[in-house]
């Protein structure tokens, strides 16, 4: 119905004059209007037309125009403007509370109904180019590939995650373990104006306040500390809640004047950082118990992104667990193994307390399985992880660790070296021979 440059109207109106009235004049203004007699008839039309605005009548026989209102789906729909003879203020108020545009009095004033219904295809046409942009970024990040779910709550974050990364404001990411906070926080930056400087990763509950400064502020006439080199890039503080009081403090004072002071040194260098945090406790109980100082927290939570449960998105357990099974089979190079209803009531039943992490782990013990030649979810569910998984020596327990850290890394950075090497803690030169050493094959693992 509507064409690039000019607007479109569905009239709904049982006044025939009124009809035509609003033909001819939205005609004479440039835009392609279209009028039917009856709310429902509308309804019908909007199954294949997609105006930019409606223009509805409030009192018509069957569906009045506040009924009408209700039916539209209040994100997908084209605004609604009401128009009535009979209206008044206390009409007008519980119109717009219902969601409608605007309302209008009849006799309508042209220039005033042209204006309003023009603002309205404007935010239409507007919210229309931003659901495209959305869905191109999308494409575009894979963002849908990282953040993986059909479920409403999943849909919502990827949202969160496109409207937060421009933004520069510190993100604490809420979540029980397992549930993907460093991936969240790396789709953050990865989409984020600082994608192409480095993100820093840093396990809180591991820092030594001995080394800290050494480690992270330099030294003076020494090595760079890992806070310059990542500067212009993104700090991500994990299990922040397990951070020593000790380095809250000296981490505060970065945060507040985004510089630090090497060891030995007298002069502050200047550092650009964007902070995100993660934790899977409760925040405030950390601050009541001295664990976490507040200042820190407020310095922190500007913006705050609470990750779900699996348990609360149990419509995504078989769509992950599809997806996870094609993925190991193909790394092993063997079929994916089917569900059957047996495993679905597994699946189902499950509580999964390790969250999507642990989701994953189940399916790669299944695939395994499956090249012995047999093997079930709950097999792979209950599956001591012992016996013949267990490598015979030392030094093929290290080789599989680090083939399987390397791997994953490879996978999570979508092949990028330098960021996987970066994520590992190690120089991209040793990255590649560890990778030569261990016989991996980066092609397989992406």
């Amino acid at each position: 119905m509507s064409e690039t440059g000019s607007f479109s109207l569905l009239i709904v109106d049982d006044d025939k004059g009124m009809r035509q009235s609003l033909l001819e004049l939205m005609g004479a203004a440039g835009w392609q209007a279209e009028a039917v007699a009856r709310a429902d008839k509308a309804l019908e039309r909007l199954k294949v037309l997609t105006p930019d605005v409606i223009l509805s009548d409030v009192r018509m026989p069957g569906m009045t125009g506040m009924e009408l209102l209700a039916r539209l789906h209040p994100e997908l729909s084209p605004p609604l403007v009401l128009i009535s003879a009979h209206g008044d203020i206390p009409m007008a108020v519980e119109a717009m509370q219902a969601g409608a545009y605007s309302f209008v009095e009849k006799p309508y004033e042209p220039r005033r109904l042209l204006s309003i219904l023009t603002h309205a295809a404007e935010q239409s046409r507007m919210r229309a180019r931003n659901a495209q942009l959305k869905a191109r970024l999308f494409e575009l990040s894979g963002l849908d590939r990282v953040l993986m779910g059909q479920t409403p709550v999943v849909a919502e974050l990827r949202e969160e995650v496109l409207d937060l990364a421009p933004m520069d404001g510190a993100v604490m990411i809420l979540g029980e373990t397992g549930t993907g906070k460093e991936l969240v926080a790396r789709a953050l930056h990865d989409l984020g104006p600082r994608a192409d400087r480095p993100f820093l990763a840093i396990n809180c509950a591991a820092l030594m306040p001995d080394s800290f400064e050494a480690e992270m502020f330099g030294v003076a006439q020494g090595p760079e500390g890992r806070l310059q080199a990542a500067t212009g890039g993104t700090l991500f503080l994990d299990e922040i809640a397990s951070c020593p009081p000790v380095v809250q403090a000296k981490l505060l004072r970065v945060i507040e004047d985004q510089q630090v002071f090497p060891v030995g040194g007298a002069v502050p260098v200047a550092v650009d950082l964007r902070v995100m945090s993660a934790t899977n406790e409760d925040v405030e109980q950390a601050v009541a118990e001295d664990r976490l100082r507040r200042d820190l927290l407020f310095r922190l939570n500007t913006f705050v992104m609470q990750l779900p449960p699996l348990r609360q998105r149990r419509d995504d357990v078989m769509f992950l667990a599809a997806h996870f099974l094609e993925d190991y089979a193909r790394l092993h190079e063997i079929g994916a193994p089917a569900l059957d209803h047996e495993d679905a009531a597994t699946l189902m039943a499950h509580d999964w307390p390790g969250n999507v992490r642990e989701l994953r782990n189940v399916c790669a013990r299944r695939v395994m399985l499956a090249r012995r030649g047999g093997g079930s979810m709950a097999a792979a569910l209950t599956q001591d992880r012992g016996g013949e998984d267990v490598p015979d020596t030392l030094r093929e327990a290290v080789a599989a660790f680090e083939r399987e850290l390397i791997g994953k890394a490879i996978k999570a950075h979508e092949g990028r070296m330098d960021a996987a090497a970066e994520a590992l803690g190690i120089g991209r030169r040793t990255l590649n021979e560890k990778i030569v050493k261990l016989g991996l094959d980066k092609a397989a693992l992406l």
